[in-house]
């Protein structure tokens, strides 16, 4: 018999067990079976790995459609088996408001079976389409929120997807995985935090990058920046807040030794927008000489200062100096104005709190938004929050984790990593033998934008301490910056910090030492 005929037969329905979980019903099981699979894989759709060039590979591509008796509703695990499996599985997360299984999917599961792992995605029963739209899902009706999909959203379709992917393993090769890994960012950083705090022995290593955790005040964070310009009633121009970025950075720069493009010191960064009013600039947009807004300033400062209420209490940490002020939290629109195209209106507030998608949030004033930050934490912090620092159990079952975080992430901020990490160490003084934390300067979020390098060792970092025992302490990066040079540098294990040794060249990491 050949192998194409033996392939065919173990990728097929009626050859695969369907998994059997408590609480939930197959629907359906398909198998499609891929051969000679090639594709380029760039880094950017590669979290937590380098760029790979996936050659002839045959797998078998199963899909489970399944539901909860009784909820009317219908998930998909999709997982891919390769032929030529190197005895483990990886999983991998979502992005924006989808669980998986979406734009982003094929490239993280075409790196992992290019590497020879299995590996699963789900979709929580949600549209796939990236970056998610929760007005589809998050009411049953009007003044009635969706709480069993917010909640299989959250984390009941998280264990799922590991169950019904080791099952998938076991009936198709015969075996369990030896070593099973989560690898994701953003939301899919979320999901794997979530999964190290409520399911902690479902992975024996977890990659969770640029993690979108306490989640309601991330989101909410996200829309300070349209409610100062509506209460300012002025919109400034896209080019107004690059400038003023570009300047934060040319003011801050150098304070590390070093001018390179990014700004690695953040703590000592000084500089002041509000100095910058009036001050006269090329507008790429309009292609005219302008000069910064009030405006402008006022909401680069509030980005750069955190989030006050109305009471001036320092509630939530700031975005860094030198993070984009036009990504994805200050999306421009058509007149290049800094509206919150992409997620305004304010969902958290419109679908979860008034619970009407109808709701203007254009009518949100400074009061009603401080009501609106305590309540969502105080009715939906346990099921989407994951900010739990008690990490026992994950570190009781020998669970290893890393994390990493761009400094000039634009949408999520880079300190609320920080402070969750604080957290966890306040409880695990010995919190390095099982969590490790890096920071990488001038890097945007999940390394799609900023100047500064993205760790593609992340992985294998992982897996070399799960399987070895061998901890990294530094993650390597390469960047240009905003110069002609390439610089090569090692991100630091938190708290150290890269610190130039004051001569040397720059570009070599021998340069600089983690202090």
């Amino acid at each position: 018999m050949s192998s194409s005929i033996r392939q065919l037969m173990v990728c097929s329905p009626s050859a695969i067990a369907p998994p059997v979980l408590l609480g939930v019903e197959v629907l359906s099981v398909s198998a499609i079976l891929f051969t000679n699979y090639s594709v380029e894989v760039p880094q950017i759709y590669n979290f937590n790995h380098p760029a790979i060039s996936v050659k002839d590979v045959d797998f078998c591509n199963v899909t489970v459609t399944y539901t909860h008796p009784g909820k009317n509703n219908a998930i998909h695990v999709e997982t891919w088996l390769p032929q030529v499996w190197n005895e483990r599985l990886q999983a991998t997360g979502g992005a924006g408001w989808t669980a998986g299984r979406n734009v982003l999917s094929p490239g993280l599961m075409s790196g992992a079976i290019g590497e020879g792992y299995a590996t699963t995605s789900t979709d929580a029963g949600l549209s796939p389409v990236w970056p998610g739209d929760p007005t589809l899902w998050a009411l049953v009706s009007q003044g009635n929120v969706n709480s069993y999909v917010l909640d299989t959203f959250a984390y009941r379709a998280l264990e799922e997807q590991a169950l019904i992917g080791k099952s998938l393993v076991r009936s198709f090769y015969g075996r369990d995985p030896v070593y099973s890994y989560w690898s994701g960012c953003s939301q899919g950083g979320r999901q794997g935090l979530m999964l190290a705090q409520r399911f902690p022995t479902l992975y024996d290593g977890i990659a969770a990058s640029a993690p979108a955790i306490y989640y309601g005040q991330l989101g909410q964070s996200q829309f300070i920046p349209q409610l100062i310009m509506n209460e300012m009633k002025a919109y400034p121009l896209d080019c107004e807040m690059d400038y003023l970025t570009q300047q934060a950075v040319a003011h801050c720069d150098a304070n590390d030794g070093v001018v390179d493009g990014i700004i690695s010191d953040v703590a000592s960064c000084d500089f002041d927008p509000i100095s910058k009013i009036d001050s006269s600039f090329l507008c790429f947009s309009t292609g005219a000489n302008m000069t910064v807004s009030q405006t402008a300033a006022v909401v680069a400062n509030a980005s750069w200062s955190g989030y006050f209420n109305s009471q001036w209490e320092l509630i939530w940490p700031r975005w860094n100096y030198g993070a984009s002020l036009t990504g994805l939290g200050y999306a421009p629109n058509e007149t290049n104005q800094t509206v919150n195209a992409q997620r305004t209106p304010n969902w958290f507030a419109q679908l979860y709190l008034e619970r009407n998608a109808s709701f203007d949030s254009a009518t949100i004033t400074s009061e009603m938004f401080d009501r609106y930050w305590k309540r969502f934490i105080k009715i939906y912090d346990d099921t989407i929050g994951t900010s739990d620092p008690d990490l026992s159990d994950f570190k009781a079952a020998g669970g290893k984790m890393i994390t990493w975080h761009g400094m000039a992430d634009e949408l999520i901020q880079t300190k609320a990593t920080e402070r969750y990490y604080k957290e966890v160490s306040n409880l695990f003084p010995d919190v390095q033998d099982f969590y490790r934390y890096f920071e990488s300067p001038g890097a945007g979020h999940c390394g799609y934008t900023g100047v500064g390098g993205q760790p593609t060792t992340v992985f294998d970092a992982l897996r070399a301490w799960v399987e070895n025992g061998t901890a990294p302490d530094v993650l390597p990066v390469t960047f240009n910056g905003t110069t002609n040079n390439v610089y090569n540098r090692n991100l630091c294990l938190y708290p150290l910090k890269q610190v130039y040794k004051g001569s040397g060249d720059p570009t070599s990491p021998d340069s600089f030492d983690c202090v």
